[in-house]
């Protein structure tokens, strides 16, 4: 009793302590970082179980963390020690002879939305307001003609962010651990700086981009944002995360734990739906051209998979315009986790606006400006599944079709990739009939993927046609390289994707020799030149789209 005295004393006095802050920062200009009470409790571990069991030490010794009484069945000994144990809680003072509690502690319970499991904050989905959206075709880039032009893929995004923090200035977060700048976000300091309730220092006025109520959650700690990104979620709110695709994995037991959660509060009736936790994953493994192979991972991709289809989403749009439409989408959903990955660095347009939208409602589809078998089945599928590895699919088709002028090519193009997962085992599946429709059930498929190639696999594994899906990817071969020699040492440059066609279209593994030699050369030269020069050559940086006459 004389515990239970103390913490309510302690108890009290934090939360005038709390009050007296909160008052003091709304009535004053002068606001500075608070100090806020924390309680320290030390007590034993295993605190009023039993002391000894069998003549061993339990109460504030490890044992208390095992079962203490692990004999309780057949020993009477422990027996009695449970009984002692349990009676040592005085259940005669709680409960009456029918196992009631007893009205007068009844009446000390708070009651209404006062009760912590009826406190709207803690089901946040009560609170929640939707976001004011601009409309995110106000940000798109022009695309008269795909793969003539690049642009930063993320910039306009950020453009949309900052906008939607303007219009929903109490209830909208950005989080990053200090790389909004780097992920080319830094259009939201517009409206609203990083949130510093520390020093400044007088180069903080030079770019620093602080203020005491900035709404941008910045702290080279991932697990610390997605703590506080979870919190804000769950108490009604909204939010967007960026992080380096390499190290997102900082969070994964963080992400583990909010898709089980979200998981299972869909079967629970009551708990109203929380706005989802969109994920942006940036600075990606194929355009490390500084950092090198520390910064090489895809693999957080392999780890969304294995939580429940029901709240996991994973796109991967290939330029500006369908990021935009992705990221609108996300932002207007809930009860998901929505990971987005998209680099920040300058990369072929290909869709224009109309075009991007039809393209990301699908989630999959063919490019028919990037294939010549309409009205026929083609001789090989070709697929692009991510920024660098849609162009050098692109570019590998036009490799192909200037040496095999009657080769038929098509074109896949996949944005969401759960679209590869049969329709019984995610809600974004693609049926079997129009899976085989578009990849066929007998023809070569080159897939070029932005991750580990694996898990293409892994969700096509049922498919009619996977025997003759061939998949390229990541394969842990990286350094400090161009963009063409990474893609070179993992077999997903143009080069590789052409041979590989040559090598699975059946007519064209012995006809098509000289032509896989012409372009192993063409493979060499450009590995040596970017050895030598530090760059790619300047046919491989300059290249755009165009269909061979």
């Amino acid at each position: 009793m004389v515990m239970h005295q103390q913490m309510a004393t302690v108890m009290e006095q934090c939360v005038l302590e709390i009050r007296q802050i909160q008052q003091q920062a709304r009535s004053s200009d002068n606001i500075t970082r608070a100090r806020w009470p924390m309680i320290v409790l030390r007590s034993p571990k295993g605190w009023t179980g039993p002391e000894t069991v069998d003549g061993h030490k339990v109460e504030g010794f490890w044992r208390a963390h095992q079962v203490p009484l692990s004999g309780v069945k057949d020993n009477p000994q422990h027996l009695q020690q449970l009984e002692d144990w349990l009676h040592s809680y005085r259940p005669e003072e709680l409960f009456d002879a029918e196992g009631q509690l007893m009205p007068e502690l009844k009446a000390l319970a708070p009651i209404g939305t006062r009760r912590m499991g009826a406190n709207p904050h803690a089901n946040g989905g009560l609170l929640r307001k939707s976001l004011r959206m601009p409309d995110f075709r106000d940000y798109a880039v022009d695309v008269a003609l795909p793969g003539q032009q690049k642009a930063e893929n993320t910039r306009p995004l950020g453009q949309l962010l900052r906008d939607i923090m303007k219009f929903n200035s109490s209830n909208f977060r950005v989080f990053g651990p200090d790389e909004n700048t780097s992920n080319k976000l830094d259009a939201i300091y517009e409206v609203s700086k990083k949130l510093w309730l520390a020093d400044y220092l007088p180069e903080d006025a030079d770019g620093g981009e602080l203020s005491i109520d900035g709404r941008v959650m910045e702290m080279l700690s991932e697990h610390t944002l997605e703590g506080w990104l979870e919190g804000y979620l769950l108490t009604g709110r909204h939010g967007f995360f960026s992080t380096y695709e390499a190290f997102v994995h900082v969070i994964d037991s963080m992400f583990n734990q909010h898709a089980k959660w979200l998981d299972i509060s869909e079967d629970i009736p009551w708990r109203v739906p929380i706005s989802s936790l969109n994920l942006l994953i940036t600075s990606t493994v194929w355009r490390q051209d500084h950092n090198g192979f520390t910064h090489q991972d895809p693999g957080f991709l392999d780890v969304v998979v294995n939580k429940s289809p029901t709240v996991c989403r994973i796109y991967l749009p290939p330029d500006v315009n369908t990021l935009l439409s992705v990221a609108d989408h996300c932002l207007r959903s809930t009860n998901d986790i929505n990971v987005i990955v998209a680099d920040k660095q300058n990369h072929f347009q290909f869709l224009d606006m109309d075009a991007a939208i039809k393209h990301c409602t699908k989630g999959i589809g063919i490019w028919s400006w990037a294939s010549n078998d309409q009205g026929t089945e083609p001789d090989v599928v070709m697929v692009g599944c991510g920024d660098v590895p849609t162009q050098e699919a692109l570019a590998a088709i036009g490799l192909l079709r200037e040496y095999f002028t009657d080769l038929k090519i098509r074109f896949i193009n996949v944005v969401d990739l759960y679209k590869l997962s049969p329709a019984s085992e995610h809600p974004h599946g693609l049926s079997d009939y129009d899976f085989d429709s578009l990849f066929t059930k007998d023809k070569p498929i080159i897939f070029n993927f932005h991750g580990y190639p694996w898990l293409i696999h892994r969700l096509a594994y049922r498919r009619t046609n996977h025997k003759n899906l061939h998949v390229r990817g990541y394969k842990e071969k990286g350094n400090i390289n161009t963009p063409l020699e990474l893609a070179i040492r993992n077999e997903i440059d143009r080069f590789s994707l052409a041979i590989d066609v040559i090598n699975r279209v059946p007519r064209l593994q012995v006809a098509g020799a000289h032509v896989k030699e012409t372009l192993r050369d063409m493979q060499l030269e450009c590995s040596q030149y970017a050895y030598m020069h530090g760059i790619d050559k300047p046919e491989v940086s300059d290249w755009t789209w165009s269909v061979p006459n």
